[in-house]
């Protein structure tokens, strides 16, 4: 079993010795690590304090109050990022706010956890953050490394495609004995439900291939003059059948010449994505409204849905690697995590930017803005 580093910045004795007694012979294992993770626990009361700490030893993850004395937890939190260190930052407050948590998110945060905060709570944080560590350095090594570090990023990928090979395994084993009959209607759910899990791991599969090939830097780019028009009606053609078993309703509003230098390939991911994720989190007999207009020198792509929206909370880590919202609206959806990642990735690609304006039940609206010619 390997350590981890948790440096502990609060300056309530009381909170550290709290934190320290939670990690205490905790465990953090995922059938893709080689080892599990336990925890060895350093404690600093100041902001000064952790950053003596930080320069003179290696530091995994801080768990970092804002209020303390001296420097606040905020603007250690900028020090750090610009250190480069390798290491995960996740504020704990109990003076949590929502543009507190933006800019500690901007500023390089994984994670906000307010208080006060449960045991469980300080576990489940604590997992999400060590999975994230462990995917971020492997995916480094994979550039130094090579094969072996390669070979570990596959089991990531086999153990994501173990639940659901293990649930069309056991419907196709109940079909197979005929256990419900020899009338094949009462297998139709079964069919349906062995349909929608391939589906998700041909998505699961796809969203791997496009993320390694751009962590790889080895993605050949194809640049070129892009009917914008064309490219979105791809998009929507492609979501029409969900569209309609869900009966949402589908309206574009684009010009019908508008031209993007960029890769064809890049702009189908963006926009099947989107349009993907504004169809399958809507309600049924929701609508979804695209609308792309030429600013300036940029193209604005708009995608608004009547769905579930998204959480304040949920929005600080959506365009991680292997995020996916997890609720009872969404338990039936399925997803690889990986969609908003890399379609912020092909943004940034493009020399654009792309934000989100979302209210839980309310619907959600996801903005692209890319140079029109400069990509």
């Amino acid at each position: 079993m390997k350590n981890l580093k948790v440096l502990i910045v609060d300056d309530e004795p009381g909170i550290r010795s709290g934190i320290e007694r939670v990690l205490h012979n905790f465990t953090v294992g995922y059938p893709f690590m080689e080892d599990d993770f336990g925890f060895e626990t350093t404690e600093a009361g100041t902001g000064e304090e952790a950053l003596e700490i930080i320069e003179s030893q290696a530091v995994d993850i801080i768990l970092l109050d804002n209020k303390l004395p001296g420097i606040q937890g905020i603007d250690l939190l900028e020090q750090i990022n610009k250190m480069q260190i390798d290491s995960l930052v996740m504020m704990i407050t109990s003076y949590a706010s929502l543009d507190l948590a933006v800019k500690a998110t901007n500023n390089g945060a994984y994670n906000f956890v307010p208080k006060p905060f449960t045991p469980q709570e300080l576990k489940s944080a604590i997992e999400n953050i060590t999975k994230h560590l462990f995917l971020r350095r492997m995916t480094m090594k994979m550039k130094e490394e090579g094969k072996q570090i390669r070979f570990q990023f596959l089991s990531v990928l086999s153990h994501e495609l173990k639940s659901p090979l293990n649930a069309v395994d056991g419907y196709l084993r109940i079909m197979q004995d005929k256990q419900l009959g020899d009338n094949i209607d009462d297998y139709m759910s079964m069919i349906d439900r062995s349909l929608i899990r391939l589906q998700g791991m041909r998505n699961l599969i796809m969203d791997m291939l496009d993320l390694t090939q751009i962590e790889s830097g080895k993605k050949h780019r194809k640049l070129k003059l892009v009917n914008i028009k064309e490219c979105i009606q791809l998009a929507i053609h492609s979501m029409e059948p969900m569209a309609i078993q869900r009966n949402v309703k589908v309206n574009c509003n684009c010009p019908e010449i508008l031209n993007i230098q960029s890769d064809a390939d890049e702009l189908e991911i963006i926009f099947n994505n989107l349009v993907s994720n504004a169809v399958k989190y809507n309600k049924e007999g929701g609508s979804v409204f695209i609308d792309i207009t030429k600013e300036d020198a940029n193209v604005i792509f708009r995608v608004e849905d009547t769905g579930i929206g998204i959480s304040p909370e949920d929005q600080l880590n959506l365009f991680r690697e292997f995020t996916r919202i997890k609720n009872s609206k969404t338990q039936d959806i399925t997803g690889s995590g990986l969609g908003l990642s890399i379609v912020k990735k092909m943004v940034e690609l493009n020399k654009g930017t792309i934000s989100l304006e979302s209210e839980a039940d309310r619907g959600s609206v996801f903005t692209v803005s890319i140079p029109a010619g400069t990509c």
